[in-house]
């Protein structure tokens, strides 16, 4: 096969994904998830813990054998901050080397979870049918291995492509804090990327390629209320000393409606953009249940039934969520004493162009002001990253991108507004204004990232990583 063919003789380059994936990453998979290597918000002591350094070890190693022209590969250290492990492939056939794609995946995790299985666990990998099972192989472990094999591939089959860079950090799943020194670091290696394909992102279905047209920002921290020096007799003090959580519960009234969700501070608002609210009247048209399939209880329902308005809700609209507590004992040892403090993780979403550090500041002000009974507030931990709107498709990447959905999932590619964040996609979109942004993924429905009973879909991984090498081709032969 030559670069002149048209892509319809590409038999070997299916063959040679199927097979590297099968006999190669499933089993490099398995190893990976059996490392707890979770990110550094986590596990503070991660340097001395050394998982993530078995990751980034066994990654690396596997990348450095595959057979790739020119593949470099360095694992990029700062004093302090987590690597990133940085790969860089020359240009191959009539690609050239002023022209960059930049691949990126990250490898830190999620921690454990409540709620899995009993036949199954984070770091314990199971291979079911289709699914491997286990922390961080679908969030976000597959994407180092679907980068370099898409590259592998696209040149066994005689594909050409331009320069190649894959960034994999470490740090993501803790906002990614340490990747913007790293980028200031690496500024002449990166260049300036025409065209940025991430593997951190999900699907509708397994259907098809899905492209990622937006993600939500983030702001996070601990709310955290003391109002007693030690726990008392509840019997002796309740009445007069008022509860930490019924106080919780006051503070947390200033940014969220009870009764209804919605988010009461206007800096966590924005109007949406006439182009992605037709795209999710669209979606919600082809999808209707798009936003519900969640594994809700006997009984329960979801906060909003139009379609539409959940895939609204679940991209450009801010949320809040109480992800964790502290200061509460466990019910089976709980005494009747009135405690002397309650903490909450907030963690709340926020729109795809909200500027997340107002927001942040508009919540920390709103929680503390005015501290009700003289309790001591805290809002400690604060942090935030951003959001991001994807900017248009070029014409040849829209078509080339229904063109290998087609090819390889045998219907063209479908484009949705997806509810997480990924910070490193603001930076990268501030910094390189006029590249092009393929995000997608396999996180589809059920799927469960950062939940119990965490799976990758391993056709969906298949298809994906051969969409990538004709990607890689279309880009060079614009």
């Amino acid at each position: 096969m030559t670069d002149t063919t048209g892509l319809t003789d590409t038999t070997g380059l299916t063959e040679h994904v199927t097979r590297v994936w099968d006999d190669e990453i499933v089993p490099a998979l398995h190893d990976y998830i059996a490392i707890p290597n979770v990110s550094k918000m986590f596990d503070p002591q991660w340097r001395e813990h050394g998982h993530m350094q078995r990751a980034i070890d066994l990654i690396r190693s596997w990348c450095a054998e595959r057979s790739v022209a020119g593949l470099a590969i360095d694992v990029h250290e700062l004093p302090g901050l987590t690597p990133v492990i940085v790969m860089e492939v020359p240009a191959f056939g009539a690609g050239s080397n002023d022209d960059t794609v930049l691949l990126y995946g990250h490898l830190d995790k999620q921690p454990e979870m409540t709620g899995w299985r009993d036949d199954l666990g984070p770091w314990t990998p199971v291979l079911e049918g289709d699914r491997l099972y286990g922390r961080g192989g679908a969030d976000d472990g597959y994407s180092a291995f679907a980068s370099v094999l898409a590259i592998e591939a696209a040149q066994a089959a005689g594909f050409s492509h331009h320069r190649c860079i894959v960034l994999i950090e470490a740090s993501e799943e803790s906002g990614s804090p340490d990747l913007p020194a790293h980028l200031v670091a690496l500024a002449d290696r990166v260049g300036t990327p025409s065209l940025v394909l991430c593997l951190d992102s999900g699907c509708l279905d397994y259907e098809r390629l899905w492209v990622t047209t937006s993600l939500r920002g983030v702001a996070a921290a601990e709310l955290r209320v003391d109002i007693v020096t030690e726990g008392i007799h509840s019997g002796s003090a309740s009445g007069v000393v008022p509860s930490t959580f019924r106080i919780v519960r006051h503070l947390l009234d200033r940014i969220e409606d009870s009764a209804t969700g919605r988010l009461v501070v206007d800096e966590l608002h924005v109007e949406i953009p006439p182009d992605r609210l037709a795209q999710a009247e669209a979606t919600a048209a082809a999808f209707p249940s798009a936003g519900s399939e969640f594994p809700f209880v006997d009984g329960a329902r979801p906060m909003i039934d139009d379609p539409t308005e959940q895939l609204l809700a679940l991209t450009w609209r801010p949320a809040l969520s109480i992800t964790g507590a502290s200061g509460i004992p466990p019910v089976e040892i709980a005494g009747n004493v009135l405690r002397p403090h309650t903490s909450v993780q907030l963690s709340i979403r926020l729109p795809p162009t909200c500027d997340h550090a107002a927001a942040l500041a508009a919540v920390e002000q709103a929680l503390m002001a005015d501290a009700p009974y003289g309790a001591k507030v805290q809002v400690l931990h604060g942090h935030s990253g951003p959001g991001w709107n994807a900017p248009s498709f070029a014409p040849w990447l829209q078509q080339a991108l229904d063109d290998a959905s087609s090819h390889v999932f045998g219907e063209p590619s479908r484009a949705f507004g997806e509810g997480g964040s990924i910070p490193f996609m603001g930076m990268l979109g501030d910094m390189f204004p006029e590249a092009q942004f393929v995000v997608t993924g396999v996180l589809g429905p059920d799927s469960n990232a950062h939940g119990p009973n965490e799976y990758l879909h391993l056709p969906t991984a298949r298809k994906l990583t051969e969409v990538l090498a004709r990607v890689l081709q279309a880009h060079a032969r614009r």
